[in-house]
């Protein structure tokens, strides 16, 4: 399958970011491994595509950032940000869900030429 990248991808990168952390909070490498792996690799982004929409839909307050706890484990590594979805987000997902469904069935039609 072809890479999906750009400007197909340009204005539903933070709706998909939404319905992965919708399936559970995760740091900025695993949101992409989870994109990447569910779209059987066509999503091989690059992490100065996410993290300007991380940072996008925490400002709007869909998600919620925390750094990870200061454990001894942790103090060997670098420190991550997990990002969760926040009530809000959850409202923001499911509009954005109803409007890509009124999307791909509009351009649907024209495209197939179907009634």
């Amino acid at each position: 399958m072809k890479d999906i990248t750009g400007n197909t991808l340009r204005g539903h990168l933070e709706t998909l970011v939404l319905a992965i952390l919708e399936k559970g909070e995760a740091h900025g490498f695993e949101i992409l491994r989870r994109l990447k792996d569910e779209s059987s690799g066509a999503l091989n982004l690059k992490e100065g595509s996410l993290y300007p929409a991380l940072y996008r839909l925490e400002e709007m307050g869909c998600i919620a950032g925390n750094w990870e706890g200061e454990s001894e484990e942790r103090a060997r590594g670098p420190r991550r940000r997990i990002y969760t979805l926040t009530p809000k987000g959850e409202k923001d997902l499911a509009q954005r869900r109803e409007e890509w469904r009124q999307f791909t069935t509009t351009i649907g039609r024209i495209v197939e030429g179907r009634p």
